[in-house]
């Protein structure tokens, strides 16, 4: 999608709001002054004092402002400590093209685990700091939710979801949470790939070594290697980890919230007591089977769950 950003002062700014004034939305992204919708174009104002066009006639709207204000310059990215592996990524890997990915409900008891891929062209590394895109570990859902429904209306990305009947099933048979992890990674990737003509680069956040990731995938028929990196807390390193992240993070989000309320429970998040309790009321109601549809039973909340759920009975 076409954009440009122009940075501005506080007196153009109330004057390209004005201009837009019929358009003007009530929905605004963190951050941002005004939104305005035209028929071809996203008009964004934001504190900073920059001004995002976005849409087909986005350089026709920015055309009369472009003397009042200058376009946006990328900062040197500060160096970030990578792993020191033959898989590390460069040292300016935050300035290319890349397709980032993350995942999300590893270590949740309920809820499934997501896995996104994201690609960022470097010309649009201005845009996704101006919708607030970071390591979504600092933020809270409602952030989270209004930031993704952005930007997977601006960027391409793939969104693979495991659900836990599945999980189960495969974690049954033998498989660890790290294969499918890594079968989810490279499938999402590859999907991504094909929206997108080209990219400088790979980045994957690092959740095993990565030799024994690409052992987890032998048997495939394609396994993506080619420009491919590796780095812990890599959401810090390339923002499209990042979005990939948020996306993920907000499907899971809407995936628990969707479970809860077909099973008139609120579930919650991780593997602590809340976990346990809320676990031992579902088995109290539905029977032990409702967890196989809810949750990864290899985790041992599943045994306390049922310890709860029998102390219960007895009392």
């Amino acid at each position: 999608m076409p954009q440009v950003v122009l940075t501005v002062s506080p007196s153009i700014m109330n004057e390209i709001k004005k201009k837009y004034n019929s358009d003007l939305s009530d929905k605004q992204p963190p951050g941002s002054v005004f939104v305005a919708k035209t028929s071809s174009c996203t008009i964004t104002g934001y504190k900073s004092g920059k001004v995002m066009f976005q849409g087909s006639a986005a350089e026709s709207e920015a055309m009369p402002w472009q003397s009042s204000g200058v376009s946006s310059s990328r900062k040197a990215p500060a160096k970030k400590k990578v792993s020191d592996h033959k898989y590390a990524p460069p040292a300016h890997i935050s300035s290319l093209s890349a397709i980032g990915s993350d995942e999300v409900g590893t270590g949740d008891f309920f809820g499934p685990i997501t896995v996104a891929a994201a690609y960022v062209d470097h010309s649009h590394i201005p845009l996704l700091k101006e919708l607030g895109v970071r390591d979504s570990k600092g933020m809270k859902d409602p952030e989270i939710i209004e930031i993704a429904r952005n930007l997977i209306k601006t960027i391409p990305y793939s969104l693979l979801i495991l659900p836990n009947e599945k999980y189960n099933a495969m974690q049954k048979k033998g498989m660890n949470q790290g294969k499918m992890k890594a079968l989810l990674h490279n499938q999402a990737i590859q999907n991504v790939q094909r929206k997108i003509a080209s990219y400088d680069a790979i980045l994957i956040d690092q959740f095993a070594k990565p030799d024994i990731y690409f052992n987890y995938l032998k048997g495939q028929s394609t396994i993506v290697k080619d420009k491919v990196y590796f780095a812990t807390k890599a959401e810090e390193i390339h923002l499209a980890v990042a979005a990939a992240s948020i996306i993920a993070r907000y499907s899971f989000v809407m995936e628990i919230d969707r479970l809860g309320r077909e099973n008139n429970v609120k579930l919650p998040k991780g593997a602590g007591a809340a976990v346990d309790l809320a676990a031992a009321k579902l088995i109290q109601k539905y029977g032990d089977q409702v967890l196989g549809k809810l949750a990864k039973l290899h985790f041992a909340n599943s045994l306390k769950a049922k310890k709860l759920a029998e102390q219960s009975d007895r009392s």
